[in-house]
């Protein structure tokens, strides 16, 4: 099961400013809680990536991992690996995608998409 909502049309999310460019810079990383959505920023090179911040394999927190492959984060816990533009897993233990959402820069905020309710 994949939660990619880059997948929903802009009409089916709901863009939520979380920081501004500065709050978030290159290499650096952002917990935010939007609604039930526990999420974490990443900024890579200047792009900004939001994935869930929850391990599939144990539902453990995720954001505090290290980043490898430029755009890989590992799970601290046991070392599942996750594609954080997309949820997608990439390394065990792990088998269950994680959430990934779409985020934007307007009027000087960084935004996150959500789907609406």
């Amino acid at each position: 099961m994949s939660y990619n909502y880059k997948l929903l049309e802009d009409d089916e999310l709901e863009y939520v400013p979380v920081a501004t460019p500065e709050e978030v810079p290159n290499g650096s990383r952002l917990f935010v809680e939007i609604d039930e959505h526990n999420i974490v920023v990443f900024n890579v090179a200047d792009k900004y990536f939001a994935i869930a911040d929850v391990c599939s394999h144990d539902d453990g927190p995720l954001g505090d991992g290290e980043v490898i492959n430029e755009y890989e984060v590992v799970c601290p816990r046991h070392g599942a690996k996750f594609d954080m533009r997309s949820g997608a897993v990439k390394g065990l233990p792990a088998i269950v995608d994680i959430p990934a959402y779409p985020v934007r820069e307007s009027a000087g905020q960084i935004e996150v998409g959500i789907p609406q309710k």
